[in-house]
C-alpha cells in the first residue's frame, strides 16, 4: 500500500473507531495514528531542506507595488525544471529574469491554476450528482469579473481579500 493510500484509509479508520462525523484535522488523526502504533514521528527536517523551504516560502511572499498603478505584484517567481532525474526550482526576480524564465514562470503557475479549477469542477460536479434533492453548487470558471472587480478595489482604495 502506497504512503498516501495509507494515510487516506487511516482518516477512515479515525473516524469509524471513534464515532465522528464530518470534518477533522490533520492532528487528530495523526495523533491517532501515532498512539496506536501504525505511524511513526518523522525525523526532523534536513536543517539545509528546512531553510531551503523557508527561503522559498519567503519569496513567494514578497509584494512590491507597481510605480505606475500602485498594484501589487509578486516579486519573486519560480520555475520548477528537471535536471538528470532530479527536480530543483529556479527563482528568479520579475523586474530582472529575462522574458524566457518569466514566460514559463507565467505558464507554469496557470497551469496550476487550470489543474485546480480541473479538479474543483470534478469534485463539485460529484456532490452534485450525490446529492440530487438539493439546488446544484454552481462553481463559475471565468474570473473576469472577478479580476476587474479587485483592480477597481486596489484603484479606489478599497480593501480586498487577495
Amino acid at each position: 500500500m502506497k504512503r498516501a493510500e495509507l494515510h487516506q484509509k487511516l482518516r477512515r479508520q479515525y473516524l469509524q473507531e471513534t464515532g465522528k462525523s464530518g470534518p477533522v484535522t490533520t492532528t487528530e488523526v495523526a495523533k491517532y495514528a501515532v498512539d496506536k502504533g501504525w505511524l511513526k514521528l518523522p525525523e526532523p527536517t534536513n536543517p539545509l531542506t528546512r531553510l531551503s523551504d523557508d527561503l522559498a516560502k519567503s519569496w513567494r511572499e514578497e509584494v512590491r507595488h507597481d510605480e505606475s498603478t500602485g498594484r501589487p505584484y509578486r516579486a519573486n517567481h519560480a520555475v520548477v525544471e528537471t535536471h538528470g532525474g532530479k527536480q530543483r526550482t529556479l527563482w528568479g526576480d520579475i523586474d530582472e529574469a529575462p522574458r524566457p524564465f518569466m514566460q514559463k514562470a507565467f505558464i507554469q503557475r496557470r497551469e496550476q491554476i487550470v489543474g485546480d479549477c480541473y479538479q474543483l469542477t470534478n469534485d463539485a460536479d460529484h456532490y452534485n450528482s450525490t446529492h440530487p434533492t438539493e439546488e446544484p453548487i454552481q462553481i463559475p470558471l471565468d474570473f473576469t469579473e472577478d479580476v476587474e472587480e479587485r483592480k477597481f478595489a486596489d484603484e479606489s482604495g478599497e480593501e480586498n481579500a487577495a
